[in-house]
């Protein structure tokens, strides 16, 4: 029993350390030494999807800081008391309800989690993918796929009325140029190490 115990404590340790988010997140090659899985898992998603990597990652960092659990924000009723949730996203991609099962589905993953970094990211580069056939919206372009994310396929059109979705994804453009950047100096390395399991 004792045995047992330690075991699941073991466990629940490993598994909450290896869930925590990079620490120096405006430097994507210190992200991926920090998070050794990562790359592998992202450049999949980019082989599968043709989304940069740069673009994916930026993308992520902006929705949740590469947070896997976090959710939007409580309203409050009259000012005080904590209400429902602006929305149901969740977890790295930040994505809702039924966009995720609409990706599950059509994806194939019944059990595909939100919470699961190689879900999150076979779903951004899912989602780049869509928003590329949708709204001819090239996967390179860090600024109007943020905000084609951000806003949803069907609301895109009218970004321009959103100053806040307009500021975000001056952001995103900035970081995924950053991140295009500082890849050119660390991918080889990262390239030789990426069939590596840690």
């Amino acid at each position: 029993m004792k045995f047992i115990s330690s075991f699941f404590l073991v466990g629940l340790i490993l598994s909450s350390c290896a869930s925590k988010p990079p620490q120096q997140q405006e430097n994507i090659c210190k992200i991926f030494k920090d998070k050794s899985s990562w790359y592998r898992l992202v450049n999949r998603s980019e082989e599968q999807w043709g989304a940069p990597i740069h673009v994916q990652m930026s993308i992520l960092r902006q929705e949740s800081s590469f947070q896997n659990r976090v959710k939007p924000e409580r309203t409050k009723l009259l000012g005080l008391i904590p209400w429902k949730r602006k929305s149901s996203a969740f977890g790295y991609s930040q994505a809702i309800d039924s966009t995720w099962n609409w990706y599950k589905k059509e994806r194939n993953r019944p059990l595909a989690s939100r919470v699961n970094f190689a879900d999150a990211v076979d779903f951004t580069g899912w989602y780049i993918n869509k928003t590329t056939k949708i709204l001819k919206i090239s996967k390179k372009d860090a600024y109007r796929q943020y905000l084609a994310y951000y806003k949803g396929w069907g609301d895109y059109k009218n970004y321009k009325k959103d100053k806040k979705a307009i500021i975000y994804a001056k952001s995103v453009k900035d970081l995924a140029n950053n991140y295009r950047k500082q890849l050119t100096v660390c991918q080889k390395n990262l390239n030789k190490n990426k069939y590596i399991i840690f």
